[in-house]
């Protein structure tokens, strides 16, 4: 139905099930078993058939909207964004209205059900009967509510959507539609103002705020790529109608305060701006067109009046336009958002009109999220803080012992045949492990474990050059202009980022690894030995002869005995305490303490979203049960070094005892040497061990990486093929498209000039900032605007027109002249009377033209 202000229309969708995306991501990622939530699975579903269908103006339609909005709102809390969902949504402005856009993303379908909440908003005020005082009331309060909702759509869900925004959404369009909406809001506040018959100099500060805010629509409209030429046409007729209907209504001010010769002033500049109007009648409806018409004639019938009496009575000077005072403005309208959009946790309490929330008894994301940060920390700390602590001072008292031939002088000093028993212990301990082939058996493990992992991570990277390759190819095929999306590195930065993430520790494995290899090969000779039989390492070992031990050398031995025993306590003492500290470490479980936490959280604070950052003085208070053992470590390092002393000091008594001594040179060094390799074959499986362990933890994170390239390169693929799809559209239709890109391009050229002019009514509202700093950049030059033919208003008779007896100036219809759908324009003009056809009034004389 023709109307004099504008409706969003709908966007459509396509069904899908968010059920099962949700049933499968239960049975994946959380302790929990879908089927105890069979319900809500079922209820989310139902919820979102009856949102995406409300496409019609009535008012059950908000409910339904507003509940689902609300709870993908919730549901956001409890499942990340790409819970698994395509969304598929048709736009509803622009010139692509028939190429859907789909994404897995819970803020997209979000964003696209927040827009047409907005919509419904707008027909709905359409709908109503804008001829009486409670339906432009109700009109002007559902336009503010359609303004507030496409402001929190603009401000809050937009920048929080992680992708790249519909391209009927962006910043330039949403402002210009939030802009009309307030404008239209304003409008009905001010039909409203006439119809009860206010003040004039009040309805001419409302009409004033009404130019303003076209204004401003009109501009932000021109910036857009989506607003319609036929919409930017309708706002600029309505802007300059307003900018005449507020001049109009303070020229009747003006006659109350018998101020007559700026009634005149007033007067001429409304019907300047009336003409400006009737320039855009081409493009706008004839509803619109009525009210300019009608406008027009009452203010030419006033001007005439004015003049004439203040030429024959009043006699006032008129003055200059420059020299009128600027109208105030009197802002009725405000965005208001609704609060079940605003706040919607308020309104899943349980109490509300939308009942409970969905899958409340899940335990939220974020919940997850948190423990595994905590895992994450605890780890870190024990392993580097405790455990690296440990076995670095253990390793400091080895190279120290290696340093001075201990214990092997010793133990060929004391057992000068055979073998000493710690030897033999070290020996069958390796033997019982399978010794070199245990280690090469490992290393070719990891060796498989690396190559896939490497493997996966080829692919990957493949995936993203390829996709990358591709998109250069259309790029250089179409242009920048038009292949216009994103670049690969730019859309998939974090891939790339992951990428080389990955790359590093690849390279760092590697360089682990052949340090590995290295300390193997410097050892393999004496660990072979080791796993071998008696005979060959007893046939390895040279034996000595006895000697005589005089006292000083048997007091140096059994200190020197003394202090090697100490450290062999302190090392089984530390491997002990490792041991309980990794223990302690797999029983820390803080599930527990977290739920406790979040549902002290549900309590206190119920329609608060739970983050990981609320659980920050949790973990700092678990995580101080292993200050003790912070503390532990501070009390081994002092220990080992008053040892440390001990060792250099018994070991100088016992060689100063056998000074001169050789005999045992060659025993000593070779029971060193296979001690040292005992003690480098534990630290080389320990290397092994964790190089298993990384390259297993690596293939979880490679394999993620893969599919998130190969989900990413499918995205991709899928868009390049809309991308392609739209281009031959717009191909195919190259004349239809360069005809209307260069109507807006002369609107663009046209409205630019305006904002340099000064305007019937200055002081509009201030921009935002970066909106003024837009506007000052040097604007090209601009093409020559075609000039529209004036209609003629000539009062000299052309034969060809006939001759027409007291009508009211072309144009208008009767029909025109009434209300029509609410229209009360004419109210706005109290003494317009507009004459009907019927017989001559020989009182009205014979009119020309």
């Amino acid at each position: 139905m023709a109307s004099n202000i504008l409706f969003l229309p709908f966007r459509r969708t396509s069904a899908v099930s968010m059920s099962a995306a949700i049933k499968q991501y239960i049975s994946t990622k959380y302790d929990q078993h879908p089927d105890m939530f069979k319900k809500d699975l079922e209820t989310i579903d139902q919820i979102r058939t009856n949102a995406v269908n409300s496409i019609e103006p009535h008012v059950s339609g908000v409910q339904k909207l507003t509940l689902y909005a609300a709870q993908l709102v919730w549901i956001g809390g409890k499942f990340p964004i790409d819970i698994g969902v395509d969304f598929t949504w048709y736009p509803a402005l622009g010139f692509n209205t028939q190429n859907p856009e789909s994404q897995n993303n819970l803020r997209f379908e979000l964003a696209n059900i927040l827009y047409n909440l907005a919509a419904l908003y707008t027909q709905l005020a359409v709908s109503l009967n804008r001829s009486t005082s409670d339906g432009l009331k109700a009109a002007c309060n559902y336009f503010c509510q359609a303004a507030g909702v496409i402001a929190h759509l603009k401000d809050t869900v937009i920048p929080d959507l992680r992708t790249t925004p519909p391209e009927d959404m962006d910043t330039m369009t949403l402002e210009s539609i939030q802009q009309l909406l307030l404008a239209q809001a304003q409008e009905c506040f001010w039909s409203k103002a006439v119809k009860d018959g206010l003040k004039d100099g009040l309805i001419a500060k409302l009409a004033a705020k009404v130019c303003d805010l076209y204004d401003q629509a009109a501009e932000y409209g021109t910036k857009s790529d989506i607003i319609s030429t036929e919409w930017i046409h309708h706002m600029t007729a309505k802007h300059h109608h307003f900018a005449a209907a507020a001049q109009y209504r303070a020229s009747r001010d003006c006659l109350d305060k018998q101020k007559y010769g700026e009634e005149v002033a007033r007067l001429r500049d409304s019907l300047v701006c009336v003409n400006e109007a009737l320039k855009e009648s081409r493009w706008i409806n004839k509803i619109v067109l009525g009210d300019l018409n009608g406008l027009k004639a009452r203010v030419s019938e006033d001007l005439k009046r004015a003049e004439k009496d203040n030429d024959i009575i009043y006699l006032i000077p008129v003055p200059p336009k420059s020299e009128l005072k600027t109208l105030d403005r009197a802002g009725m309208a405000t965005a208001r958002i609704p609060h079940e959009v605003s706040d919607p946790y308020s309104a899943l309490n349980g109490k509300g009109p939308f009942g409970q929330p969905l899958f409340a008894k899940l335990v939220p994301y974020a919940v997850h999220v948190a423990v595994s940060i905590y895992d994450e920390r605890k780890e870190r700390l024990v392993n580097t803080a405790i455990i690296d602590e440990l076995e670095g001072l253990t390793q400091k008292l080895r190279d120290l012992l290696q340093s001075l031939n201990l214990p092997g002088s010793l133990q060929a000093l004391e057992k000068p045949l055979g073998l000493p028993p710690s030897l033999n212990a070290h020996a069958e301990e390796i033997r019982q492990q399978d010794g070199l082939h245990k280690l090469r058996r490992s290393m070719h493990e990891i060796s498989k474990l690396k190559a896939n992992d490497a493997a996966m991570y080829q692919e990957g990277v493949g995936l993203l050059k390829t996709e990358a390759e591709d998109d250069n190819k259309a790029r250089l095929k179409h242009g920048t202009e038009r292949w216009n999306r994103q670049p690969s590195r730019e859309a998939g930065e974090y891939l790339y980022t992951k990428a080389d993430e990955i790359d590093g520790y690849l390279k760092s494995a590697a360089s682990s690894d052949d340090l590995v290899k290295n300390k193997l090969k410097e050892c393999e000779g004496e660990i072979g030995i080791l796993g071998g039989t008696a005979r060959d390492l007893e046939s390895y070992i040279p034996n000595s002869k006895r000697t005589t031990m005089t006292p000083a050398v048997e007091r140096a031995v059994d200190g020197l005995r003394s202090v090697l025993s100490d450290v062999n306590k302190l090392e089984h003492r530390r491997k002990k305490r490792i041991q309980e500290v990794r223990e302690k470490v797999k029983y820390d479980d803080i599930n527990g303490a977290i739920l406790a936490e979040t549902a002290r959280f549900e309590r206190d604070y119920p329609m608060q979203k739970i983050e990981p950052a609320q659980f920050e003085n949790l973990f700092e208070d678990r995580l101080e049960v292993y200050n003790e053992d912070k503390d532990m470590v501070s009390q081994e390092n002092e220990l080992q070094s008053q040892l440390t002393s001990r060792i250099k000091e018994a070991n100088a008594a016992f060689t100063t005892a056998r000074k001169g001594d050789t005999s045992t040179k060659e025993r000593e060094q070779a029971l060193q040497r296979l001690e040292n390799a005992y003690f480098k074959y534990k630290e080389i499986v320990s290397n092994l061990n964790t190089g298993r362990k990384f390259y297993n933890d690596l293939a979880n994170i490679v394999t993620r990486f893969t599919d998130d390239c190969r989900t990413f390169a499918y995205q991709r693929r899928v868009e390049a093929g809309q991308i392609e799809t739209d281009l031959s559209t717009a191909l195919s239709n190259l004349n239809l498209n360069f005809q209307n890109q260069q109507e807006r391009h002369n609107l663009r050229s046209h409205y630019a000039p305006q904002q340099q002019q000064q305007q019937p009514l200055p002081q509009p509202t201030p921009q935002p900032p970066s909106q003024q700093q837009h506007q000052q950049k040097p604007e090209p030059i601009a093409a020559p605007t075609p000039t529209r033919a004036p209609q003629p208003e000539s009062a000299i008779w052309d034969p060809s027109q006939g001759i027409k007896f007291g009508g009211a100036g072309p144009g208008v219809s009767p029909q025109q002249r009434q209300q029509v759908n609410g229209n009360i324009h004419h109210p706005a003009y109290p003494n317009t009377n507009p004459r009907g056809g019927g017989p001559w009034d020989v009182s009205h004389g014979v009119r020309f033209g």
